[in-house]
């Protein structure tokens, strides 16, 4: 036996939040590690002891294991609980947690070692005789034996990094032509992300399901699973929406795909959590994907339909107690859903998002559960995963979880920075969603064009934030917040004037509102030929509750700067500027041929220099933030004219990279 009672968590954010809890609830003494970013994030201020790594980017900090085992040391900690990212499928650094007389809450470095490299541990399954997607996975990477092998295979083909996961290093290459720069495209990504070029090639499956088994084992060679996650809902290979059960499980399918989990855990003497995953087909024909050697991010709902707690079951048998269920007593009840609340605007592609959560209200209600380590006022740096919250709604089926997920959703409020929130919402509403169609392919396939453009403003918007402005600028506040009220002086003795608001909208159409004042918190706002009558009932620092055409509402906002509210309107968010809070100087100025940084992040590349000629959607730069590598390119044709940053150089967002003279005409 490895007893023990405190526990070091090796992590951040909600993971780490949720860690802790778990711990303190079973009696265990509970340790953060924070970077100096992290210094006051809600799982340092929850453990019962934290101690500093480092600097915020993660390879001085969370990656450093050699700092972690000393905070363990320095703490006393008996066992180091990984989470999930990091160091969590790192086998030196489980393997140095043994040298150190620290239980590893996890599988053994070897069972890491396998599961860890896609190609190893696909050779593994395929002796194991669990039934494998057709590819190459040999040692040689040369492009000569990898075009060889893809050709034999056939096309499309998915590229992939052996050592990788979370869709970094992967690529889906259509022809023979596209090879070569998938190959290099991914081997730099790889290399990157995970210190390891080498790649895997496997045959495209079509349109499939992404379908996990959870599995746990103890040391005594107890093996089972707990049923299955569908997480077909993915963009850019990583996961958005995940649900347990599957909508197209049948109890014969479930058997077949727990049993060959099961065995893939069992070839490599597994213990600990683990989840080994699958490609499901058309003809309900399944393929071993890959194994995760440690929690998943969408464990939550396998918590809720089984009503077990896996992280107090992780320390159970890290202290070699044998499995406290059989796989007769597993029992799935209900549905449950989960989506990822990330700091992204959906409609750039998804890129990430910095800010400072201004005004941050997660959801409550029936069946409902939200895991994050977030706290007003916190600032989300590009240091870290975009992942913000785990949004996750229990129901006795799945039109009551999808539908309870979905008013959590509308009533969750994150104002400060750009999120997939109502990109969420929408997914849930589909009619292909609702009805458990959805594949690998569903974002692809509805979500094009312009799809994925932020929908206009409505009246109610502009009347409220109007209103707020108003309200505001009245009080006489000296918050920066304040926009000036073209017509506040002398307001007490001219009732009767309007104040006038100007929004700017997209495409750069104008919303005028006109505030008038007809009672104690009353107001008429006309915009258009429309007239909507307001009034006040209640109103805190962040929420108000009030009347608009005589239908009363629960709105939520915040005010962000001069003359610039966010309001939340049943569900949908806008950001309102008053244009005539502003003069002319104030308007920033820019040519479609500057390059600029879409986020905070280190310039990787700059592959052009001064006096050379680009042409449109040129790849001009290369970006890393929030663990994924961006590409920016030329959005003119022309000449470089100034180049402003160098490879190694962090940047912020909105600044200059470099600049192109776009050819005349």
């Amino acid at each position: 036996m490895k007893h023990f009672d405190s526990i070091l968590v090796a992590n951040r954010g909600e993971i780490a939040v949720r860690v802790i809890r778990s711990a303190q609830q079973q009696g265990y003494r509970a340790i953060a590690v924070y970077s100096e970013a992290d210094a006051e994030a809600p799982h340092v201020l929850m453990a019962d002891e934290a101690v500093l790594i480092g600097p915020a980017p993660v390879k001085e900090s969370y990656l450093d294991p050699v700092k972690i085992v000393a905070a363990a040391r320095q703490t006393g900690a008996r066992a180091i609980h990984p989470g999930y990212g990091f160091l969590s499928e790192n086998a030196d650094f489980s393997r140095a947690c043994e040298e150190a007389g620290i239980v590893f809450i996890g599988p053994t470095p070897e069972a890491i070692e396998i599961m860890g490299n896609k190609a190893a541990s696909k050779r593994r399954m395929l002796e194991a005789e669990v039934p494998c997607i057709p590819g190459y996975q040999s040692e040689d990477q040369s492009d000569a034996t990898l075009l060889a092998a893809a050709r034999d295979i056939g096309f499309p083909i998915m590229v992939k990094a052996a050592a990788g996961g979370g869709g970094r290093g992967m690529r889906l290459v259509e022809s023979p032509d596209e090879l070569p720069a998938a190959l290099a495209s991914a081997r730099s990504e790889a290399e990157n992300a995970f210190g390891s070029a080498e790649l895997i090639l496997e045959k495209a499956v079509v349109r499939p399901r992404h379908v996990e088994i959870q599995v746990f084992g103890d040391s005594h060679g107890n093996v089972i699973h707990l049923g299955e996650r569908d997480c077909s809902v993915q963009r850019r290979h990583q996961k958005v929406v995940e649900e347990s059960p599957c909508p197209v499980m049948t109890p014969g399918l479930r058997e077949a795909m727990g049993r060959a989990a099961v065995s893939a855990a069992q070839s490599i003497d597994y213990v600990g959590a683990g989840t080994v995953e699958f490609l499901l087909d058309g003809d309900n024909k399944f393929y071993f994907l890959e194994m995760n050697t440690r929690l998943q991010v969408e464990h939550p709902v396998t918590e809720m339909v089984t009503g077990q707690d896996l992280v107090a079951l992780q320390f159970h048998v890290a202290q070699g107690y044998p499995l406290s269920i059989t796989q007769d007593e597993v029992e799935l009840r209900g549905h449950a859903i989960e989506v990822r609340l990330y700091a992204e605007d959906t409609a750039n592609d998804f890129l990430p998002a910095t800010g400072t959560a201004r005004v941050w209200h997660p959801p409550r209600g029936e069946g409902i559960r939200v895991d994050h380590g977030l706290v007003q006022g916190q600032e989300i740096s590009p240091f870290y995963d975009p992942m913000i919250a785990k949004i996750i709604a229990w129901g006795e089926d799945r039109d009551i979880a999808r539908r309870r997920l979905l008013r959590a959703l509308e009533t969750t409020c994150l104002f400060g920075l750009q999120t997939n929130r109502e990109f969420l919402i929408d997914v849930l509403e589909r009619e292909a969603f609702a009805a458990g169609e959805a594949t690998t392919a569903f974002i692809g396939e509805h979500y094009t064009g312009d799809v994925l453009q932020r929908a206009p403003a409505t009246e109610a918007h502009a009347a409220i934030a109007a209103c707020l402005l108003y309200r505001d600028a009245l009080a006489g506040s000296q918050r920066t917040a304040v926009g000036s009220l073209p017509q506040a002086a002398g307001w007490s003795g001219t009732r009767e004037l309007s104040s006038h608001f100007r929004f700017a909208e997209s495409e750069g159409s104008l919303i005028d509102a006109f505030v008038r004042a007809v009672g104690r918190d009353s107001y008429l706002v006309t915009i258009g030929e429309q007239t909507h009558t307001l009034h006040w009932l209640e109103q805190g620092p962040d929420v108000v509750r009030l009347s608009i055409d005589n239908a009363q509402q629960t709105i939520r906002y915040a005010l962000l700067g001069r003359g610039e509210v966010a309001v939340q309107v049943r569900g949908r968010a806008s950001v309102m500027t008053n244009q005539l809070a502003f003069t002319r100087g104030d308007e920033s100025t820019g040519g479609s041929g500057t390059l600029v940084a879409p986020m905070h992040g280190n310039v990787m590349a700059i592959s052009v220099g001064v006096g050379d000629r680009v042409e449109k959607g040129q790849d001009l730069a290369v970006m890393e933030a929030m663990k994924m590598e961006h590409r920016l390119t030329a959005q003119v044709t022309g000449e470089v004219t100034a180049v402003h940053a160098t490879p190694g150089q962090q940047v912020a967002a909105g600044e200059v990279v470099l600049e192109v003279a776009p050819d005349e005409g």
